[in-house]
């Protein structure tokens, strides 16, 4: 599936400006929608590290009310969120009626950090595609709107965007030994995302996967995805 992915995809400079513009504009107007109309928006983003999902986040909340939205940057679960179900810590941070809740990493990293390092056994991430399919569904049936992001770039312009984070000082923190050691096990990451892919994509709740190798036009592939279908569910 990956390897039909045209990461050659790009934007001028000025086409980004332009399109980004417009998008941002649209979405302002129909984050008010969302809020009058009480529809719950759940957006997930994965990706690879230095895919930028940061950067995709930043520009799609530029123009919402802030009172709006929340966003959750998922890292390791402790106290409580530790001590239960993998979904509970998920269950308690979505939206209500008319609010946006975008998710930095979510209940993904079962069928991908868990599985590849081994945190979870192979019979409990096998049982989760039935499982975050369920969960997905029920937040359908409830009115959610959802997104699922996975941010791809290759291996050579991950390369590229962690030598840049180590040469800039404002940026080092972001890179760690975790992404050094991640990228020695690409392969079995390609595999696992293959599989959560094909799996965990379903009608109402699909994948769309961003050609990330250029930012721009990663961006504007959010925006513009994000935009269509509020519209559309959104009338």
């Amino acid at each position: 599936m990956l390897e039909k992915v045209n990461l050659k995809l790009r934007l001028t400079r000025q086409e980004y400006d332009r399109q980004l513009e417009r998008l941002q504009n649209e979405l302002h107007l129909l984050g008010y929608q969302v809020y009058v109309q009480k529809r719950p928006v759940v957006v997930v983003f994965e990706g690879w590290d230095a895919a930028g999902k940061g950067g995709a986040i930043k520009r799609l909340t530029a123009r919402l009310d802030p009172r709006g939205y929340v966003v959750w940057p998922i890292a390791v679960p402790s106290g409580d969120d530790k001590n239960r179900h993998y979904l509970y810590r998920f269950w308690r941070r979505l939206p209500e009626q008319g609010q946006i809740a975008i998710f930095d990493r979510s209940w993904y990293g079962r069928l991908l950090v868990e599985r590849v390092e081994g945190f979870c056994r192979e019979a409990e991430w096998k049982r989760a595609y039935a499982e975050i399919n369920q969960f997905e569904r029920q937040s359908l049936d409830f009115g959610t709107i959802i997104f699922k992001f996975w941010l791809h770039l290759s291996q050579t312009e991950q390369l590229k965007r962690f030598k840049q984070r180590e040469s800039l000082e404002y940026k080092s923190w972001k890179l760690t030994d975790e992404d050094w050691r991640n990228r020695g096990k690409w392969e079995d990451y390609e595999r696992a995302l293959e599989d959560m892919l094909l799996k965990t994509s379903t009608h109402g709740a699909p994948w769309t996967v961003v050609e990330a190798n250029d930012k721009w036009y990663a961006r504007i592939k959010v925006l513009r995805t994000v935009v269509d279908k509020l519209k559309q569910e959104l009338a």
